[in-house]
């Protein structure tokens, strides 16, 4: 586990970027905090990091949003608005390992569906100094030598 101060978006983005260009298709992140927290703005930077040049948005009312990158697919979800596992079932969250990169915002229901290896992200905003507190949680070898080379272990 790493904990980490952010004191702006632009730092977040900067995170995000440095986790884009080390993620390869498979791999599956879940971003957790309060509304506002900085989960669209951390997957900004992963979608720049992976070479994505169009806007990155939260996908709260559409689910997922699928964006190209150099060689890479991103598949940013935000399941915030899905009550049962039973409605995961229409984004075939096994097929979307395959395509590339997944970032998943609100993903608890999915995370006990898939039960797999995956970084978890915590983001707490920290409300005295107006930064956040980021949490980072490898669960898996991959995620671990992940943040190994980051630098942030």
């Amino acid at each position: 586990m790493k904990e980490l101060y952010i004191a702006t978006d632009m730092e977040m983005i900067r995170l995000g970027e440095r986790l884009g260009n080390k993620l390869r298709t498979g791999d599956l992140l879940f971003l957790f905090g309060d509304l506002g927290a900085g989960k669209t703005t951390l997957t900004k930077g992963i979608a720049a990091g992976l070479g994505v040049e169009e806007p990155v948005t939260s996908p709260t009312f559409q689910l997922k949003k699928t964006y190209y990158g150099e060689n890479i697919v991103l598949n940013h979800l935000d399941l915030y608005r899905l009550e049962s596992p039973m409605e995961l079932e229409i984004l075939e969250p096994d097929a979307l390992l395959d395509e590339g990169v997944t970032v998943v915002e609100w993903g608890k229901l999915l995370k006990d569906r898939l039960q797999t290896d995956c970084l978890e992200i915590r983001i707490t905003l920290e409300t005295e100094t107006g930064g956040r507190k980021v949490t980072m949680i490898p669960f898996g070898d991959r995620y671990c030598r992940l943040l190994e080379e980051l630098k942030l272990c």
